[in-house]
This record gives structure tokens, sequence and C-alpha cells, in this order.
């Protein structure tokens, strides 16, 4: 159990670097460009790391020709999720966008319930609610004191995006637990990020907006680069982990802490201030977190 909790904490600290580093990417960038790099950046180095240690694992896509159809939805799910999001991140903020995971539990839990049994044995103790109740409400605080300096227009805009992008996500999760019992998350984060990157890559050409890149600074154009390989292995690669070992509805818990660990890192890279509200918003989600996190290992 030290192990996953080591996982859990990292995801978090990193996650807290990645929102103020998409949130900065996505005021430079166009969204389709935005994504393009990143995914393909990010994807490449995942199929050159599997070509490396995992080759045995992409086999299975030759024996087993149903997954490959899996990971085209996985893929086409990750595409809208991350434009709606990418998106609202240009017009709220980091710790917006971090925040919003938080709609995405209820849901995720209940549709993960439906379909895993394991899932359903998760959410059976009482001490799961009395966490989940918690973390959300302490969420909800941080939603409200976060936002009094935002654009009202900008916001409601963002926030139908971030709404959005979550509700795909949720979904997303479940073809992530599907696939996750056949094959390693690093070949499932590979496959989705290129193929991802892939379609975006399209509609930038199609579109045009993929000319905008020339008049870009090499220096901001490789910053990309590098934020999509940190992206893809934070964002994508953990989170894929952490379901495919832990279970959507323990990822879903933790997704509530990380909006604490942006919104630290956020105001000291982004200048986006906390108040003393959103310090209770943050000490009641991390005690609902431990109640629910701590029952669950207990119980397994």
């Amino acid at each position: 159990m030290g192990n996953d909790s080591f996982i859990r904490f990292s995801y978090v600290l990193l996650m807290g670097f990645g929102f103020p580093i998409m949130r900065y990417m996505s005021i430079h960038f166009d969204t389709l460009n935005n994504n393009a790099v990143r995914f393909l950046s990010g994807g490449l180095l995942f199929v050159f790391i599997c070509i490396l240690k995992y080759r045995t694992e992409l086999l299975k896509l030759l024996r087993e020709p149903s997954i490959i159809l899996y990971l085209l939805l996985l893929a086409i799910f990750m595409t809208g999720n991350m434009y709606f999001f990418i998106n609202g991140l240009k017009y709220t903020s980091a710790l917006a966008g971090s925040i919003f995971g938080i709609m995405s539990m209820p849901l995720a839990v209940i549709m993960a319930a439906i379909f895993f049994q394991d899932e359903r044995e998760k959410v059976k103790q009482k001490s799961f609610y009395i966490g989940s109740v918690l973390s959300v409400i302490g969420s909800l605080i941080f939603v409200i004191y976060s936002n009094k300096t935002g654009g009202g227009n900008d916001f409601i805009t963002g926030s139908l995006f971030l709404g959005t992008a979550i509700f795909i996500q949720s979904i997303q999760n479940l073809f992530v637990k599907k696939v996750a019992k056949k094959l390693n998350a690093i070949v499932i984060s590979a496959s989705t990020a290129t193929l991802s990157g892939l379609v975006y890559l399209l509609l930038a050409s199609n579109t045009g907006v993929i000319y905008q890149l020339q008049d870009v600074s090499s220096g901001l154009l490789i910053g990309l680069i590098f934020a999509g390989m940190y992206g893809m292995l934070t964002g994508m690669l953990f989170a894929f982990y952490i379901v495919q070992k832990q279970g959507v509805v323990v990822f879903n818990i933790i997704q509530l802490t990380v909006p604490l660990s942006t919104a630290f890192i956020g105001y000291f890279t982004l200048g986006e201030t906390i108040s003393i509200y959103q310090g209770f918003g943050a000490a009641i989600v991390i005690v609902g977190c431990v109640i629910s996190l701590r029952k669950k290992s207990n119980g397994d």
C-alpha cells in the first residue's frame, strides 16, 4: 500500500504543475495546434518506450483485434475531452480547470459501479459517502471563492467547455478500465495520445490554423513539445495506471485533491490568489479524501 500512496501523491503533485502549464500554453496557442503538438510529442515518446520495453504487449493487438476498436474509441473520447478542456482553460484559469474535475465524480462513480463489480464493492461502505460528500463540499467552496476575479461571460463560456470535458472524461475512464484489463497502461497511453494527436493534426491542417505555428518562436514551440511529454506522462500515464491498479472510484477521489496543489503552484507561477475561504475548503477536501481512501484500503 506504500507504493499506491506514493503513486497517488506523485500524481496530485505533478498535476498541480500540469494545470498551470496547460493554462499558459492555452493562451499562446490555438486549441487544435496546442493539442496536436502536445499529444504527438507525448505519444511518440510513449511509442518509443513501448518499442524498447513492451514489444510483447504490442503483439496482443495482433492476437485480439477487438482491443484496437476500444483503443480507437478511447482516442476519440480523449480528443473530444481535451478539445473542450483546453478551450475551457483558455476562458477560466488553471485552478478552475482542476477544480472542475469534482463535477465528474458522482457521474463517474455511478457509471463505474453500474458496469464493474469490483467498483460496486468499493462504494458499499458509509465512510466512502461521508468522505466523498465532505470532499465535494470542500471543492465547491473552493470554486465559489476562486472565481471572484473572473470575467462573467468568459467564465460562463469556459465553464460550459469544462463541464462538457468532464462529462466525456467520465465515459472515457470506463473504456480505460476495460482496456486496462488486457494492456499495460503505457501501451494504452501510447496509442491514445498518438491517435488523438493525429486527429488534431488533421483538423489543424484542414482548418489552416496549423500555419499559425510559423509565427511562434522556436523557444515557445519547444516548450509546448516538452509540455506535451510532461502532460502525457502525468495526466495520462499516471491517470491510466491508477485506474488500472486502484479503480475508477479511487481515481475520482484522488482527483479532488488536485486543486489544492494546483492552487499552491498556480499562486507562484500564474499569480492566481488563494483566499482564507479557499484554505478552509481545501482542509475539508483533504479530510474527506483521507476518510474515503483510508477506509477503502482497509476494506481491500
